[in-house]
């Protein structure tokens, strides 16, 4: 399988304007996002996939492959399928890799590469919640999975709801799973789920993956012990940089 690893970067952030040229530690958050994720061996290229000059200048100035595309884009996917279109080579999958986690780990990044093989269409990470603050967090969107680990929903809700323990025992009474949100698509259902409406059950939950699954497309769960470590603000971006730079 031959992988093409895309970080869809905006300038635009209505939370964290420019959020993806803030130094951190004498580099940009895009360099660190770029250079962690070109240390996946399972990837055959990592290009920066971007709406703004300035971003792609920085990106090809410290020596990264960035492709312009256009800034109508609502989502990340749709940015990863006019990437994909530019580009020169032939790739099965492509992998979105998030443009705000700069300390993001490249084994997570292996670990839903080595998953795809020809036949799955769509898969994601999932991590084991092991804390209730997570659990019972609405921001923190939620996966369940059945016996082939695909995913059958994704909410911002706790799910399952666990009918007998008390709330304070769920997390001893049931393996609960957050949704680390970095995808996979096979580059044919890329093309095809760009082309789909947004669906009922997205709007209801502000999630874009539920499109797919509404749609009838299986997704693949890959477990990993990795958390995911986003940038969505300035504060985000103080706490983070405590934790891997000091």
């Amino acid at each position: 399988m031959r992988i093409l690893g895309i970080i869809p970067a905006r300038y635009a952030s209505t939370r964290f304007p420019a959020k993806a040229l803030v130094d951190i530690g004498g580099k940009s958050m895009i360099q660190r996002v770029y250079e962690q994720s070109s240390k996946a061996t399972q990837l055959d290229q990592v290009i920066v996939a971007t709406d703004d000059e300035r971003i792609f200048n920085h990106v090809t100035d410290f020596g990264g492959k960035a492709i312009m595309t256009n800034t109508a884009h609502q989502s990340g996917t749709d940015r990863c399928f006019e990437a994909l279109s530019k580009t020169d080579g032939v790739y099965e999958y492509v992998i979105n890799i998030q443009g705000d986690e700069p300390f993001i780990s490249p084994e997570p990044i292996d670990n839903l590469a080595e998953a795809l093989n020809g036949e799955v269409e769509l898969a994601t990470l999932v991590k084991v919640i092991d804390s209730d603050e997570i659990l019972f967090n609405h921001n923190v969107p939620k996966a369940v999975l059945n016996k082939r680990n695909e995913v059958l929903y994704f909410s911002r809700q706790t799910i399952p709801y666990l009918r007998n323990p008390e709330s304070g025992q769920w997390l001893g009474a049931h393996t609960f799973y957050k949704h680390i949100g970095i995808y996979a698509y096979r580059a044919d259902v890329l093309a095809e789920i760009t082309k789909l409406p947004v669906s009922s059950l997205e709007k209801a939950e502000a999630l874009e993956q539920l499109r797919w699954l509404e749609n009838g497309y299986a997704i693949k769960a890959v477990i990993t012990s990795d958390d995911s470590h986003g940038v969505d603000t300035p504060e985000d971006l103080i706490r983070v940089s405590r934790k891997f730079l000091l």
